[in-house]
């Protein structure tokens, strides 16, 4: 089957594409705001990551259906990536660290 519509990396191709260029840790939000590198357990603000790439999906049938993935070094230097729902229905904690990260991402 043809289709016009050009052909889309889904989160998982981007995840595996990342992984190969050394994005090997996971980073997840905490509560209170701080980011973790889940392969040392260490956190850091994310107002100190560097953001070496930043992918944005969106759902093809339902908008609310998006999410984002940060590539990022963290402090304790793993590089790793962060991934959150983007939208009404973020949670807390991924809404306050992507605040963070929105401002390294414009500086």
């Amino acid at each position: 089957m043809s289709t016009d519509l050009p052909e889309m990396d889904t989160v998982l191709d981007t995840v595996n594409r990342l992984r190969a260029q050394g994005f090997r840790a996971d980073v997840s939000a905490a509560d209170d705001g701080q980011l973790v590198c889940e392969r040392c357990g260490s956190t850091f603000d994310p107002a100190t990551a560097d953001i070496e790439q930043v992918h944005r999906f969106e759902g093809l049938s339902d908008p609310a259906d998006e999410s984002i993935l940060y590539a990022i070094r963290a402090e304790c230097g793993h590089r790793g990536i962060y991934t959150a729902a983007y939208g009404p229905d973020t949670p807390s904690r991924d809404v306050a660290v992507m605040r963070q990260l929105r401002l390294r991402t414009t500086q």
